[in-house]
């Protein structure tokens, strides 16, 4: 559920949750743990595809793997030159490996990390898989 929080209005909500700075959006657990934050002003494409990692999340955190790995391959297919795509594409092969246990999907993820975001931190990380 979306809730919008201003400091004026509610500051020991947005202390709370520890919002340092506008805009912050938090994906959370209905008992409040948080899974995913994204702190400052996104573009559309990049606040879609940051809502949708979150929600993602939610599912890798419930163990949910084989759901939470098509969650994230979906953020790279629809938005895949958006900064939040390098980090679904990890999460994605990291999701599959935990649904299959077979270490191909990691090797695959960390492939085209290398190939699609060679930059982004998130191919560094996914650089151990190729070893």
């Amino acid at each position: 559920m979306p809730v919008e929080i201003r400091r004026a209005e509610r500051p020991e909500d947005f202390d709370r949750f520890k919002a340092r700075w506008t805009p912050t959006l938090i994906i959370a657990e209905s008992d409040g743990s948080e899974v995913h934050r994204s702190v400052g002003f996104n573009e559309t494409d990049e606040f879609l595809a940051q809502l949708q990692l979150g929600l993602a999340k939610v599912e890798f955190a419930r163990d949910q793997y084989k759901n939470a790995a098509k969650t994230f391959r979906s953020v790279v297919k629809e938005f895949p030159y958006t900064f939040t795509a390098p980090e679904a594409l990890y999460w994605a092969a990291v999701s599959a490996y935990k649904a299959t246990g077979k270490d191909k999907h990691l090797r695959k993820g960390g492939l085209a990390l290398r190939e699609n975001y060679p930059q982004s931190e998130w191919a560094k990380k996914g650089s151990a898989w190729l070893e």
